[in-house]
C-alpha cells in the first residue's frame, strides 16, 4: 500500500513541474521574470513558493525513507530559481524510484520519530496518514494556489494530472 502511495506522490511531483513550465510561459507573456515566483506566498506568515515546493519534496523523500528505515538524502535548500525547484523536483523523484513495495515491509509498525517532536514517536500508520500524506497534499496546494493567485493558467487536471481511465 505504502509503495503505491509514493507513486502517487511521484506523479503529483510531475506535475509540479508542468506547473512551473506554466508559470515560465505566463512569466515570459507577461514579460516579468519567471523566477519572482519562488519569493511569492499567499499571506505574509505562509511560505513562499519555493519552500513550499521544498517542503512538498522533502514530505515525500523523508516519509518514504523513515517508513522503510532508510536514511534519506539532504538537501541545502538553497533553491532560488524555476530551474533550481524543478533539479529538486527532479532529484526528489529520482530518490523515490529506489524503493520497491518490499522496502515498505513492516512500515505499519516502524516507530517514526523527528528532532521536532521533542522525543515522541508515532508508528508508521499513524505517521503516514496523520503527518505525511496531510503534510504533502497542504504544500503541494498552496504552490498550486500561489500560482493560480498570481495569473498562472492552471486548473483541476494539471493539478490531478493523467488519470487512470478505462473502458469497462
Amino acid at each position: 500500500m505504502y509503495y503505491e502511495l509514493f507513486v502517487q506522490k511521484k506523479k503529483m511531483l510531475g506535475q509540479i513541474t508542468k506547473w512551473l513550465d506554466a508559470a515560465a510561459a505566463h512569466a515570459k507573456e507577461k514579460s516579468f521574470d519567471p523566477n519572482l515566483f519562488v519569493s511569492l506566498r499567499l499571506a505574509p506568515d505562509q511560505f513562499a513558493f519555493g519552500r513550499q515546493i521544498q517542503v512538498a519534496c522533502d514530505t515525500a523523500k523523508l516519509g518514504a525513507a523513515r517508513l522503510a528505515g532508510k536514511e534519506a538524502p539532504s538537501n541545502p535548500d538553497t533553491e532560488q530559481t524555476l530551474e533550481d525547484l524543478r533539479a529538486r523536483l527532479t532529484s526528489t523523484v529520482a530518490y523515490l524510484n529506489t524503493f520497491s513495495a518490499k522496502d515498505f515491509a513492516g512500515a505499519d509498525t516502524r516507530v517514526v520519530t523527528q528532532p521536532r517532536w521533542e522525543g515522541k514517536v508515532m508508528s508508521g500508520a499513524d505517521y503516514f496518514a496523520e503527518h505525511v500524506v496531510p503534510n504533502f497534499y497542504f504544500h503541494t496546494a498552496h504552490a498550486y494556489a500561489i500560482l493560480r493567485h498570481n495569473g498562472v493558467s492552471v486548473g483541476k487536471r494539471d493539478y490531478l494530472g493523467a488519470l487512470s481511465l478505462r473502458a469497462p
